[in-house]
């Protein structure tokens, strides 16, 4: 019997140093226990409910992230992205006065082929992921700014807000639309020769290749879903405003990276789990919200949040 107790305590401490989820699990749990003691209120249904709902947005966006950095990539573009499909699906419904139908598919359509795009200049241009993504946030932007004037574009058929504040008995509709994404990720990164491929390329991109990976297609691929879970999150983000917002996303791309990065994934790609990814967005709003609960000055709360990354980024890299 003792026998089997240690051998249970050493396959549970062998997991802790190994399992890509073992330190976001074991952060999230930390960071809960916290909050719980700094606020009373932290632990009611409405408010945990709540902390979902405002991850949703910076959770979706973190799924095309994950594919991203697992090639070992990086996709600067997805909050500009995101703000130019909710402005043309908005501008579609509100200003042509084309069904919402059309709007939802063009805000899809502009997120899929921007990613395309990005796809395309990294994968058979060879361009470095940073600047192709940097250049075409600076596109993408400009381009809902020019097709707004500047100014958002209101006036929306009052449907769209289930997808931003609606409900499904107590859960809200944007949570659900977040953990069917995640859901479809882990489908395709765990349980399909795809998903392999984007792991074999961020362990080493020219083994995949000699091996038969078709790498190019594999980029373009994850390019492609990160700009089409950057539509995704534009639908959410429309449905929740109301509105179509040319300046909206600003910064999002961090929180995106953010969450990957706490949730275990390995920056230079080739490691990391998408259920890790949930996690650390998850724990990135718990964060938010416990702060915010605690009145910690917004300014301060950057710092702290920075503070953690680079410490998830430093044990993640010692430990394993």
């Amino acid at each position: 019997m003792s026998h089997d107790a240690n051998t249970a305590r050493h396959r549970a401490f062998d997991w802790l140093l190994h399992s890509p989820l073992a330190l976001p699990l074991v952060g999230l749990i930390v960071v809960s226990v916290l909050m719980a003691f700094a606020s009373d209120n932290f632990f009611t249904v409405n408010n945990i409910l709540n902390v979902l709902r405002q991850v949703s947005v910076v959770g979706i966006l973190a799924v095309g992230m994950t594919f991203v950095i697992l090639t070992g990539g990086i996709d600067l573009s997805v909050g500009a992205v995101m703000a130019l499909a909710g402005t043309v699906a908005a501008g579609i419904m509100v200003n042509m006065g084309l069904p919402g139908g059309v709007g939802i598919a063009a805000a899809l359509l502009v997120g899929l082929g921007l990613g395309l795009f990005n796809g395309v200049l990294v994968a058979w241009g060879k361009m470095p992921a940073i600047i192709v993504t940097l250049a075409t946030m600076g596109i993408a932007r400009g381009l809902g700014l020019i097709y707004s004037g500047g100014y958002p574009i209101s006036g929306l058929p009052g449907w769209v807000s289930w997808f931003g504040v609606g409900r499904v008995g107590i859960m809200p509709v944007p949570v659900i639309i977040m953990i069917v994404v995640y859901a479809l990720a882990w489908v395709l990164l765990q349980r399909t020769p795809f998903g392999r491929h984007v792991y074999a390329i961020g362990g080493n991109e020219t083994a995949a290749r000699l091996s038969g990976v078709r790498t190019r297609l594999v980029k373009l691929a994850v390019y492609a879903i990160s700009g089409l879970t950057a539509s995704l999150a534009a639908i959410v983000l429309t449905g929740r405003l109301m509105s179509g917002q040319p300046n909206a996303g600003v910064g999002f791309e961090l929180d995106a990276i953010a969450a990957v990065v706490l949730g275990g994934t390995a920056i230079a790609g080739g490691r990391g789990l998408i259920l890790g990814t949930l996690i650390g967005a998850v724990l990135l709003g718990i964060l938010n919200n416990g702060l915010n609960l605690v009145g910690i000055n917004p300014y301060m709360q950057d710092v702290i949040k920075g503070l953690i990354i680079l410490l998830a980024i430093y044990i993640g890299r010692e430990w394993r």
